[in-house]
């Protein structure tokens, strides 16, 4: 249809307007919908066609409509930001424009991660979801893709500060805007459809839609926090997250394909010309130079390997199309084809990892089973996830060796994390082993005069790891050739400390003994004197695991400690952070209980010669460590990493009330108030400690189902013992209230209080 004749006199131009303004404004002089510009960029955005940005409309329009919809000027600054973002712009206004519209966002992001992360609505967060409608997103891409553009054999720079301003209003958006899975039409026959490059390229879409958003290290959020968290969504329902997992797991076969491209051996991969197509995706992103480094030292890995006499040049010397010499180029395919797979496989594991950690935990981990996920990771373990252990492991141009960035590195991590969280208070971790190592078990067992562990004896044979060695034995390989240096630690250790979490298994310790685990925890700890926080946690974790309960764990312990020189080293460690060791302390104090509830030689040997159970014994050594570990924790301070100090400090009170001893480790703990003249100041923080204890685990099945099995002692006693602290007679000589002074009593604080 011909467009209305413009009204005589109006002038050449005045009072024009673009074809999207006038449909906007419903036709010439008419009044403006209400939402018809937001629809039409909403279909927009679903149809690639019509209006889908805001240079489509003029900056006057847009600050007309804006006093109305009130959209805090970002439609206008996008305009700005667009025409101030051109191939010949020095950007700098392009950068002020940006830091405007930032702050408009982040403070959304920040309500949205800090308060209840509830499902996001459009109306929920409007300048996210305007700057979105309005075409941001695309528009921050490209700014960011500039340098990829070449004007006359010269790359487009942009400064470090701009690209985070725009990384920081993407990450932002991200947070409130996420993609509900189930409102894609389809979903299911369009991924059921995919070939496997594009269910790989797929994986990384899902990487953030099937997360929750990440506010940080979980263990650093206070458990205050997190339980008025659960409370909202529970009023709330799922997050749009748990949303979309379910979603992918009602796809039939979709699970099953993960497992299969993860364990695809790359000889199994697609022919060379999809991975020069992927390359080019990669220059898309990455320069010349770092791919071909990337590639260059994969090829020469496996030049090395193959005692080949064909000698790569750095990635400098290249040819005019960009690629290295012919006698590089024969081998990049296999080393194209290598970087493909470490780069599929990473976002695979991480889908993977997520749905093993959600609320179809039990289903993803049948799934995972059936389809034979374990034995074929072992079967790549060598040959690709840690096929070279050596300093030259892959680093991307302008890291260092430390960085976590690298293909390579990622892997490793993310492969590490699958098999904690695989691991993790499942039965299914037996998986790990082969059928040999499952004998193992069961004659370790036998010897023992101990019942087999009834999982061991329930898996099905015909899914666990086959080949020489299982995949657990295969880790703690390389554990022990691991650098002291190395960032691979902390994961290593968390990995196969999941495999001892829960009911404490003698065969499965004994297993990890006898490889040799403990004398290289051990060596860690005291001759190496590891400095990281992060890996002295997951070590005492480890170790506490393997040895509570066990008498040999604890003769091998003394054989190795053998000094009172390294003894003294040993406990250096332990007591530069409790936060860190006190699990250690923990299974170490239980131990030595039931050790002493014993008769019988051996344990009576071990009684008798152990330098940490004598050390341990020592009323004053408990006492040090129940006032340190009260003392470095509060209400307002308690989180996932440092609640264990609390429970630790319960361990010793219960078993000094099975002791009848309580009351004298009141009255203990009330003297050293007293010798640090601050009276009341422990017992009260106590006090408050415990009323919390009661709120948290009280309702949280999961936790007590871990604290039982951990400690062998049933939820009743700890649920009794708190309570009998907790008596507010101030007769009772087992209650705090009894050893706090009535002028120093502050026991009803509300716990939102600073």
């Amino acid at each position: 249809m011909a467009a209305a004749p413009v009204a005589a006199g109006s002038g050449a131009g005045r009072g024009r307007r673009s074809a999207a303004t006038v449909a906007a404004w419903g036709g010439w002089g008419g009044r403006p919908r209400p939402g018809n510009i937001l629809l039409q960029l909403r279909q927009g955005q679903l149809t690639g066609r019509g209006l889908v940005r805001a240079v489509q409309f003029t900056e006057t329009f847009l600050t007309e409509r804006d006093k109305q919809s009130k959209w805090s000027g970002i439609p206008q600054l996008l305009l700005k930001l667009h025409t101030t973002s051109h191939l010949h712009s020095d950007f700098v206004e392009c950068q002020n424009i940006l830091k405007e519209i930032s702050p408009l966002l982040s403070m959304e992001a920040m309500a949205f991660v800090t308060e209840e992360r509830k499902l996001t609505q459009e109306t929920t967060y409007p300048n996210t979801y305007i700057f979105d409608l309005f075409g941001g997103v695309d528009l921050l891409v490209e700014i960011l893709m500039r340098p990829t553009i070449s004007i006359r054999g010269q790359k487009l720079k942009i400064s470090d500060e701009m690209s985070k301003d725009c990384l920081s209003i993407l990450y932002n958006t991200c947070v409130c805007e996420m993609i509900r899975l189930d409102e894609v039409p389809n979903l299911s026959s369009l991924v059921s459809n995919f070939d496997q490059q594009q269910l790989a390229n797929f994986c990384r879409i899902l990487a953030v839609t099937i997360s929750e958003m990440d506010t940080g290290n979980d263990d650093k959020h206070t458990l205050l926090a997190k339980n008025a968290q659960q409370k909202k969504s529970l009023s709330l329902g799922p997050s749009a997250a748990e949303i979309n997992q379910a979603a992918l797991l009602s796809i039939p076969g979709f699970v099953e394909r993960l497992c299969k491209l993860a364990t695809r051996k790359v000889s199994e991969s697609t022919g060379t010309a999809s991975f020069l197509q992927e390359l080019e995706e990669w220059y898309t992103w990455l320069d010349n130079a770092l791919v071909l480094d990337a590639l260059m030292r994969v090829a020469n890995e496996e030049s090395e390997h193959n005692q080949a006499s064909i000698v790569f040049p750095p990635p400098g010397a290249s040819e005019e199309n960009g690629l290295p010499h012919t006698s590089a180029r024969t081998q990049l395919p296999q080393s194209m084809k290598i970087m493909h797979e470490i780069m599929y496989k990473l976002e695979v594991l991480y889908v993977l990892c997520v749905l093993l950690m959600g609320r179809q935990r039990n289903q993803v981990h049948r799934m995972i089973a059936e389809f034979k996920l374990i034995p074929g990771l072992n079967n790549l373990f060598d040959k690709l996830i840690w096929r070279k252990h050596s300093a030259s492991a892959l680093v991307l141009h302008g890291h260092n060796q430390n960085c976590d960035c690298s293909p390579d590195i990622t892997l490793k991590i993310q492969f590490l994390r699958l098999l904690q969280s695989f691991s993790d208070h499942h039965e299914n971790k037996y998986l790990l082993l082969n059928n040999q190592e499952l004998n193992e078990l069961s004659a370790i067992s036998l010897k023992a005069n101990i019942p087999e562990v009834e999982a061991v004896l329930n898996t099905d044979r015909s899914l666990v790891c086959d080949g020489k060695r299982g995949l657990l034995t295969r880790l703690l390989q390389v554990m022990k050739k691991e650098p002291a240096e190395s960032s691979f630690r902390f994961w290593q250790a968390r990995a196969v400390e999941s495999f001892l979490r829960g009911t404490t298994s003698y065969a499965d310790q004994m297993f990890l003994l006898k490889r040799g685990l403990l004398e290289h925890i051990l060596y860690c700890i005291v001759d190496s004197e590891c400095k990281s926080r992060d890996v002295l946690q997951s070590y005492f974790d480890l170790l506490g695991e393997l040895m509570k309960f066990n008498v040999d764990a604890f003769k091998r312990f003394n054989k190795y400690i053998n000094t009172d020189a390294k003894f003294q080293v040993f406990l250096k460690q332990i007591n530069s952070s409790l936060v860190d060791s006190n699990m250690l302390v923990r299974c170490v104090t239980l131990s030595l209980d039931r050790f002493e509830n014993q008769v019988d030689m051996k344990v009576a040997e071990v009684l008798s010669e152990c330098r940490l159970l004598a050390y341990i014994s020592q009323v004053p050594t408990q006492m040090s460590f129940l006032f340190r570990l009260i003392n470095i924790i509060h209400v307002q301070t308690l989180t996932q990493e440092n609640v264990s100090c609390l429970n630790t400090s319960l361990v010793i009170l219960m078993l000094a009330r099975r002791k009848e001893r309580l009351p004298l480790y009141l009255r203990l703990l009330q003297r050293m108030e007293h010798s640090k003249k601050y009276p009341g100041f422990l017992l009260n923080n106590f006090h408050n400690l415990l009323r919390f204890w009661q709120q948290h685990y009280l309702h949280k099945d999961k936790d007590s189902t871990c604290l039982e099995n951990s400690s062998c002692i049933s939820f009743s006693y700890w649920k009794e013992t708190v309570s009998i602290l907790l008596n507010p007679d101030r007769q009772s000589p087992s209650a705090l209230v009894s050893y706090i002074e009535e002028p120093y009593m502050d026991i009803d604080r509300d716990f939102t209080e600073e």
